[in-house]
């Protein structure tokens, strides 16, 4: 039995507890999220217990509560040698944040692993980049709902929006900055082919399309991909693609199964 730790507790990590529940072999023992929202939290923890910093003896920690979780628990818990599982992959477009995560690991003689989340494919780009890629671009298209309460208002006016229009045309790095909740899969695409300075990243509002699209383009050595995802969100965060609960799933499947793929 692997007892695991879960960092934070809002649309996903609710998810991913409920989902997890049953599973042989796993069970979340702790829920880390602030003291203001213990209470709440505690409301839908069933057994596992709510507290505001990763237990020590923990097996395995799960993050699924947003940026700063990663510099205040993750970076801690792999210094002392738990391993970590991490979602909030926007967060390395932080300089110098991947290198500290590597330096934890190897200081608790651990891992810390990025999850794929919403997209899939990293499998193949990070193989690709073994005999050299030439170019990596990342289009992310969403309704205009999943851009509420972004930089994207500063932009366009989301509620009059009639037509597809491009809201971020940068570097993989820029958009995860400007947008940390919705281009961590530009992210994730970066850190697995040319990094965050090298991957060039289109975010577009559409008020045509009920889903979230994902589309990359890699070129390389090995040839050419296409990839095109249209991921359903998550009903409690339309921001969020059900898959990045779904990508957690399995990797939480694959610590305890005979078979893992």
């Amino acid at each position: 039995m692997q007892n695991v730790t879960l960092i934070g507790f809002g649309a996903i990590g609710r998810t991913l507890f409920q989902r997890m529940a049953g599973v042989p072999g796993l069970r979340i023992t702790h829920i880390v999220v602030p003291p203001e929202h213990a209470a709440a939290a505690r409301e839908h923890a069933g057994d596992a217990q709510v507290v505001s910093t990763v237990p020590v003896d923990t097996d395995l920690v799960v993050e699924c509560a947003g940026h700063q979780a990663l510099t205040e628990h993750v970076l801690p818990a792999l210094a002392r040698g738990t391993e970590c599982a991490v979602l909030s992959i926007g967060a390395l477009s932080e300089p110098g944040l991947p290198e500290q995560l590597a330096e934890a690991a190897a200081k608790g003689g651990t891992q810390v692993h990025l999850l794929s989340g919403a997209i899939g494919g990293v499998d193949a780009i990070a193989a690709a980049r073994i005999a050299g890629l030439d170019s990596v671009t990342y289009t992310g298209r969403k309704p205009p709902t999943g851009w509420r309460g972004t930089p994207a208002e500063d932009v366009v006016n989301l509620d009059t929006l009639t037509e597809p229009t491009v809201i971020l045309e940068n570097t993989a790095r820029e958009a995860a900055r400007l947008y940390p909740k919705n281009a961590n899969v530009a992210a994730t695409v970066s850190l697995a082919g040319l990094g965050l300075d090298h991957t060039q990243v289109r975010l577009i509002a559409d008020p045509t399309v009920t889903e979230n699209i994902h589309h990359i383009d890699v070129r390389g050595a090995f040839g050419e991909m296409q990839i095109t995802m249209r991921g359903k969100p998550l009903p409690d965060n339309p921001k969020t693609s059900a898959l990045t609960v779904l990508s957690a799933l399995r990797f939480l499947h694959n610590r305890v199964g005979a078979v893992t793929i």
